[in-house]
């Protein structure tokens, strides 16, 4: 009982900050004070979330959008217009809470319905709902206007007397610049107020929550001013309701919430202002001849038509619309840009090197021998000597050939598509123009998605058209058949299923290169020509370490606080680490080659969260000449108040910069390993200084996590595995 009262009331807070598209707490608290400046409104607006959300718990709606306050923020304006609009009386109270169960039934429906095509019900429900009870009111002769709106000063003195009074007074009669004054005015008539203070508390919890917001509400402040002078529209000066309802509303909306903030996103910010003022006009005079207040419905008639005409693209180009909500505009950018710049595990489809050990690329993209036109994006290998010889001895049979014989292997699952398997290997110097492919696999990956292996050895095949195969399965032999003259592996990804088909430029996945110098770590590029690439080598300890499969469950210490966490898969099958005790989640992807994690939430001062820094990104491989680099996530990273500078500007330019590096530092035994020591460390680049803030060593003993412990800020944290 006690637990889903407080789920309840979680619910009903968050119904506040997310009309302005946050789930910040703070600002939560903020708007539920302003909306108590107006006693009755506030406490109309508590109670229609309040209802809405309980009906919603009862009825078993969707519990991630009761608590969200997705299916409530609507009864919320509801409540606080009402109480704004009409005199407390039996029937207000009834009509107020029939209204925002109403709001409830349309907030679930409109979900359903305009959720099929991706769209957000926005404040529809609110403006509706609306709508139904002012034009049944006519009627209702108990049931009396209010003039709390134009008096709101007495309402001050109900709430606080004198002194709350006199401090009200004192700060609206600060002199402020006009504009200022107008902005913050904006803002409190949002909540149907019209005041410099609910403006100043509005403003304060907007900057508090996100800074790319307040900017954006600027954008269509200043906008709808510039518009609003140049066309004459209002001489006497634009509605502040509309102000902060519709036109800052809409910036906000469309720069930093349903799309990815950038300069483009800002742009279409401001040029979306005009349309905005064509509504509020035509719409005013259209719902006019009925004596209904248009409210909010330019704004969702804007929001929901920019959503839909972007989704009409076929390629999303610059503006991109916002792929996983947080609710934050930051978060929101630097998840995606750090999404878009590590996890193309996501984007792209897995290939392996299709050989053993170390090969060299003989040919690569747009090779200068056979690698032209419609067939340029391929890669040629073969194996070199130290002397960067393909051969030993004499160099004139096959058999001398280091690459000649050598297994061919899978370099994805997949479905055999067609197999050549009737061509003799050339002799050393000649070539085959005729049967240009010489024998050849083409293995089906996906829909639209193949690969294709020639030059192969003839009656080499281990596997048969139709068969399915394995990533690393051996499935024929190295020859020199067809237009080879001397042994090597032609490779290329293709978008058809035919031999001869054109070439698709596609990465690999993940594999070391060296040039001669060092051995580098790739993952997701295309290899260089004349470098040596290998597949990477897993190491079974660290396999079994970091194989977090859901149910698994693992506890951790500091000697203070033990957490436990356990592995679950969400309903979109993605892993993720629940801590217990404090709830918060770390998301994590282990593709049998890397473990990563891709998204926290919750306390930053949990251990999960320490562990998450601490293996944001483990290859599963032991290489102690190899470090792992990665960048996290600036949201994801704690650094005061210098990320608030970073945040007004990060949809133009990203000056800080999260960097991780991992190196192995020791191994008991290669080939029989027992223990393994990472160590990890964390920089923050800032205008291209990096600064070493925290390092970490992790201990693996014997398949499992035994330790890690965390240097930062001059102290040692030990964490300590007691399962």
């Amino acid at each position: 009982m006690i637990k889903k009262a407080g789920f309840i009331l979680e619910a009903v807070i968050n119904s506040y900050s997310v009309l302005f598209f946050s789930n910040h707490k703070i600002f939560s608290y903020l708007l539920i004070i302003v909306s108590f400046f107006n006693p009755i409104a506030g406490f109309a607006g508590f109670t229609a979330a309040l209802t809405a959300v309980t009906m919603a718990t009862i009825m078993g709606f969707n519990n991630s959008f009761t608590k969200a306050g997705v299916y409530s923020f609507n009864a919320v304006l509801i409540g606080v217009g009402f109480g704004s609009f009409y005199e407390s009386s039996p029937v207000f109270y009834l009509l107020l809470v029939i209204a925002s169960l109403f709001t409830l039934v349309l907030s679930v429906s409109l979900s359903g319905i305009l959720g099929k095509y991706g769209l957000p019900f926005l404040s529809l429900p609110f403006v509706i709902t609306f709508w139904l009870i002012l034009l049944a009111t006519k009627e209702f002769s108990n049931l009396g206007l209010s003039t709390r709106n134009i008096y709101w000063i007495n309402e001050m003195y109900a709430v606080g007397g004198k002194p709350l009074l006199s401090i009200f007074n004192s700060i609206e009669s600060i002199s402020l610049p006009h504009w200022l004054s107008t902005y913050l005015k904006a803002l409190s008539a949002i909540f149907f107020q019209d005041n410099i203070v609910s403006g100043f508390l509005l403003c304060t919890g907007l900057i508090l929550y996100s800074r790319i917001a307040f900017t954006l509400s600027l954008v269509g402040f200043f906008g709808a001013y510039l518009f609003n002078d140049f066309t004459g529209a209002y001489q006497a000066g634009i509605n502040s309701y509309h102000l902060g309802s519709n036109y800052m509303m809409v910036a906000v909306a469309i720069g930093g919430f349903f799309a990815i903030p950038s300069i483009y996103s800002y742009l279409w910010a401001f040029f979306s202002i005009p349309i905005t003022n064509i509504l509020v006009i035509s719409l005013s005079k259209i719902f006019g001849v009925f004596l209904l207040p248009i409210f909010s419905l330019p704004f969702c008639i804007m929001i929901l038509l920019y959503i839909y005409f972007l989704k009409m693209r076929a390629i999303a180009g610059k503006l991109v619309l916002t792929p996983i909500q947080h609710y934050s505009p930051e978060i929101n950018l630097y998840q995606y840009k750090n999404n878009s710049e590590r996890l193309k595990n996501e984007y792209y489809f897995n290939f392996n090197l299709p050989f053993i050990g170390q090969w060299t690329v003989t040919q690569g993209y747009d090779g200068s021998i056979t690698h032209k036109d419609d067939w340029s994006k391929a890669l040629d290998f073969m194996i070199l000597d130290s002397e960067l010889k393909s051969y030993s001895g004499k160099g004139n049979t096959l058999e001398n050939f280091y690459c000649y014989n050598k297994p061919v292997l899978a370099p994805a699952d997949g479905y055999v598509q067609e197999i050549a398997d009737y061509i003799e290997d050339n002799e050393i110097g000649d070539i085959n123009l005729e049967q240009n492919w010489g024998n050849t696999i083409v293995i089906n990956h996906l829909p639209g998605l193949y690969s294709k292996l020639s030059h192969l050895k003839k009656n080499s095949f281990i596997v048969k058209q139709g068969d399915y195969v394995k990533k690393g399965q051996v499935i024929a032999y190295c020859g020199n058949s067809g237009r080879s003259p001397e042994p090597h592996l032609h490779f290329q990804i293709q978008n058809t299923p035919y031999i001869g088909s054109k070439t698709l430029a596609y990465p690999i996945a993940y594999y070391f290169q060296n040039d001669g110098k060092t051995n580098k770590y790739q993952t997701f590029s295309i290899p260089e020509e004349g470098s040596f690439v290998s597949n990477i080598n897993t190491n079974k300890l660290l396999q079994q370490a970091f194989a977090f499969q859901p149910g698994y469950s693992i506890k951790f210490s500091n000697g203070q606080n033990t957490e436990t966490w356990e592995v679950f898969t969400d309903a979109y099958n993605l892993t993720y680490i629940n801590c217990k005790e404090n709830n918060a989640v770390a998301y994590f992807v282990n593709n049998e080659t890397v473990f990563y994690f891709t998204n926290f939430y919750g306390s930053k001062r949990s251990i999960l969260y320490q562990f998450y820094l601490s293996v944001f990104k483990v290859v599963l491989s032991y290489m102690p000449e190899v470090t792992v680099k990665d960048v996290l996530p600036l949201s994801a990273v704690k650094l005061a108040y210098i990320k608030w500078v970073q945040d007004f500007i990060a949809p133009f330019v990203q000056v800080i910069k999260p960097i991780y590096l991992l190196n192995y530092s020791s191994i008991d035994d290669e080939h029989f390993t027992t223990e393994i020591t990472l160590k990890s460390i964390l920089k923050i680049e800032i205008f291209g200084q990096k600064n070493e803030v925290r390092t970490s060593e992790i201990l693996l003993k014997r398949g499992k996590l035994s330790e890690f412990i965390v240097h930062q800020f001059g102290k040692e944290s030990k964490f300590i595995c007691i399962d």
